[in-house]
């Protein structure tokens, strides 16, 4: 068994490699950051159906079945995730491009789904603690992918940036506290994979705050030019009016 998981580990983790490695080829002109984050962007759209279909309709509800034995649906996912957590780590560590807060993150990833994986359960509430952690991801390299093309400053790029709080705010925070809860009361799940679930509730708490911090300084902005705006228009229609005269 434990044999077949690494097996499978290995060839997620060269699958994801190897996409990375056609990206690079593909997009020549781009930088390694480009390719690396079309691979973020695959896996964040993958890992969201997969999750959300083990989720709602493959079962069992993460809510009221915490620490249920793993099933092989989500076995086959916690390994494709595990694989591609591993590689951009590793990628992120060797090109020094995130803060010690995502590298945080992606570690508590490895090590919870690595946990999950050794015990044989609480499979259940890794894939909805993926799912919410990943729901915002494909938002995210948008985002980053209008910043390198000059389309981030329009309204595209407010829309993006609306969504990806709102959805971050929502689920990994909102969902996030019902499902660390449901986790906390429940007698099945170990004490160290609730100590796990802690910790990532606190890593996104910190996400959180930096994203509210970046929406107020938005909003402000935005409020500044539109006064702006206001200002100038009523000053045209003054002066027109005055020359009329």
């Amino acid at each position: 068994m434990a044999l077949a998981l690494c097996l499978q580990v290995l060839c997620s983790l060269g699958g994801w490699l190897s996409l990375y490695i056609s990206f690079c080829r593909l997009n020549k002109h781009r930088s390694y950051e480009w390719s690396c984050r079309l691979v973020t962007f695959t896996h964040g759209v993958l890992s969201i159906g997969l999750s959300a279909y083990i989720g709602f309709i493959d079962g069992p509800w993460p809510f009221t079945h915490p620490g249920s034995p793993n099933t092989p649906l989500q076995v086959h996912v916690l390994c494709l995730t595990l694989g591609y957590f591993i590689f951009d780590l590793g990628w992120c560590i060797y090109f020094q491009s995130e803060g010690a807060l995502m590298l945080a993150h992606h570690t508590l990833s490895i090590l919870g789904i690595i946990m999950a994986l050794v015990l044989g359960e609480s499979g259940t509430e890794v894939n909805a603690v993926l799912f919410g952690s990943e729901i915002t991801n494909p938002l995210l390299q948008m985002r980053w992918f209008l910043r390198e093309t000059g389309h981030y400053h329009s309204f595209t790029g407010d829309v993006v940036d609306f969504l990806f709080v709102a959805l971050f705010t929502g689920v990994r925070i909102g969902v996030g506290s019902r499902l660390l809860f449901c986790e906390m009361v429940s007698s099945k799940p170990r004490w160290f994979v609730k100590v796990g679930g802690v910790a990532m509730y606190v890593v996104s708490w910190c996400f959180m705050f930096s994203i509210w911090r970046f929406a107020w300084r938005k909003s402000i902005k935005k409020y500044h030019a539109w006064r702006s705006r206001r200002s100038e228009e009523r000053q045209l229609r003054h002066n027109g009016h005055l020359k009329m005269h």
